[in-house]
């Protein structure tokens, strides 16, 4: 008898699979959604808000710690009108200033010296002005950035830019 040809045996190969790179690309991209997560939340400033202790009441208005805001005015023509406390019942009235060392940089410091020793003398050392900054439509963007200038130059960390003015307020940009 002839010899048969034996059948060849594929040999098998082993079915090992290296996982070696799916696990790096898997870490990587649990670090990048990580990072994204942790990037995509949102960031908010803390605001030094009015002192609660002793709450009262003027003309329907809450009054907070009135003595501790500034508000300015960012007026056309490079003016500023400042005030502090309410409009309608200010601790110091309107009035005009410039920008610059000798205008509303000098106010700002001393309205920030005085109103330190006014927090110091209620028990609440190193609570500052509260800036309120309301730029009207005649003002340019070049106004606010010098406000927001002297503000990082002062070293007033407590601001707030607001759009709206009161109707008080519309009165007096306009009679000036």
């Amino acid at each position: 008898m002839k010899n048969l040809p034996q059948k060849v045996r594929s040999k098998k190969l082993s079915s090992r699979v290296d996982l070696t790179a799916m696990v790096s690309v898997s870490f990587l991209l649990i670090i990048f959604f990580m990072v994204v997560g942790e990037l995509s939340k949102p960031k908010t400033m803390d605001f030094s808000l009015p002192n609660y202790d002793n709450e009262e009441r003027f003309m329907g208005c809450v009054l907070h710690d009135e003595n501790r805001t500034l508000t300015l005015l960012l007026d056309n023509d490079n003016q500023i009108i400042t005030y502090s406390g309410l409009l309608f019942y200010p601790i110091e009235g309107p009035k005009k200033v410039q920008y610059g060392k000798s205008g509303i940089r000098k106010e700002l410091l001393e309205r920030n010296k005085k109103v330190l020793q006014y927090s110091a003398q209620r028990g609440k050392p190193g609570r500052g002005i509260t800036v309120i900054i309301k730029p009207s439509k005649k003002s340019n963007y070049g106004n606010l950035v010098d406000i927001l200038d002297e503000m990082e130059i002062t070293n007033i960390d407590s601001y707030v830019i607001v759009p709206e003015f009161t109707p008080e307020e519309s009165k007096l940009l306009a009679s000036n």
